[in-house]
């Protein structure tokens, strides 16, 4: 940490509240702000907007963020928290972006997990950076009701999608795009991207049974969230939002199931602007999704390896003359299903169902169509 001292600035409590007398059991008096050796996640705060305003002043939002978190009680002992503080604003866009990803980097090579409070959304790139700095593949996600694949000048906030995704060499190994809204989407580009094998999930299908989602942020990689994803009504700060989107505690259920995925590496919050916030509600609702992916790290503890056989009970099922095995944890009740290949992947209990009607669960399918 000390090697980034000159990139980052460091959270000076008097900032936040001028009482900052906190009780034992609030996360203000329990995260660490000199040191992350002993954290589990690292916050970090990062306010450049220039990749979606050129001249954009920088932001202090994840500030007003931390007002709202220190805040809340800390009922998750087992995991440990450290505050970063801010990255710098660089004399340039792509400075920022650079001492962003060192810092990342270096939360990534300590084995610790980053919560990035941004900024707007390129800064989702940086995320991506990390294992191309590393040459690994990773799985990615988004929430977002805009799919930014425009094509511009130089990668801002509508068009980095398109370098994330098609840049040589490439190491998204598979990508999920959640509540989108049709409306907003241009068909062909989804027609293009079904082909690549990428799996889009509506905005309506995603409220319909957001259970469904928990698989896919289970074996992801890094979870970027654009905060328009979220409806007007429940983040005010969205001025470029929509009347419809996710609701605070359907935003609130996603960053769970991040938190308790064993792969999941990075959380990126972006496009909040604290200047645009009525009474602080959208922090208020940002500081919430922490706080959920918070007690997601915990779950993620306490889950069993698919290798403790006497944790999971094993179901053997025949579809379609497909014979295969579903495993439910004991602990969490979560599911895995096993491919032609004898790789588990995650799944749902609507996966297992529907393999029991003798139907091919459509999550099965796009896995093995993956792998072929």
């Amino acid at each position: 940490m000390q090697d980034l001292i000159s990139f980052l600035e460091p959270v000076v409590l008097t900032d936040i509240s001028e009482d900052t007398t906190y009780t034992p059991l609030q996360l203000g008096a329990n995260i660490q702000f000199d040191s992350w050796d002993e954290a589990d996640l690292v916050l970090v705060g990062c306010g450049e907007w220039r990749g979606a305003h050129a001249g954009a002043s920088y932001s202090n939002s994840a500030l007003q963020v931390r007002k709202e978190l220190y805040k809340m009680y800390y009922w998750h002992n087992g995991v440990k928290i450290a505050d970063a503080g801010d990255v710098k604003q660089g004399a340039t866009l792509d400075d920022t972006r650079a001492a962003l990803l060192m810092v990342l980097n270096e939360i990534n090579n300590s084995k610790k997990i980053a919560i990035i409070i941004g900024g707007s959304h390129d800064l989702t790139m940086q995320q991506y950076e990390v294992y191309k700095t590393l040459q690994q593949n990773l799985i990615a996600s988004i929430a977002d009701i805009y799919i930014d694949l425009d094509e511009a000048e130089g990668m801002n906030a509508n068009s980095f999608l398109l370098d994330m995704l098609t840049e040589t060499p490439n190491f998204i190994l598979h990508y999920n795009h959640i509540a989108f809204q049709s409306y907003y989407a241009h068909p062909k580009m989804l027609e293009t991207l079904d082909k690549l094998r990428f799996d889009f999930y509506r905005l309506g299908k995603v409220r319909e049974n957001i259970e469904e989602m928990e698989p896919v942020l289970r074996s992801s990689t890094i979870f970027s969230i654009d905060m328009p994803v979220v409806r007007y009504c429940d983040a005010p700060s969205n001025k470029d939002g929509s009347p419809n989107g996710l609701t605070g505690e359907e935003i609130c259920q996603l960053t769970r199931y991040a938190g308790m995925s064993d792969t999941l590496t990075s959380l990126g919050i972006f496009g909040y602007n604290e200047k645009d916030d009525r009474n602080h509600m959208t922090a208020r609702l940002i500081a919430q999704m922490i706080w959920y992916f918070i007690d997601g790290c915990l779950v993620r503890k306490t889950e069993a390896k698919l290798t403790e056989h006497d944790e999971f009970i094993m179901l053997s099922v025949v579809f379609t003359e497909i014979e295969t095995v579903f495993l439910k944890s004991k602990r969490t009740n979560r599911w895995w299903m096993r491919l032609p290949n004898s790789s588990y992947v995650p799944c749902s209990y609507n996966d297992y169902l529907t393999a029991c009607r003798n139907d091919i669960p459509e999550r099965w399918l796009r896995e093995q169509e993956r792998l072929s």
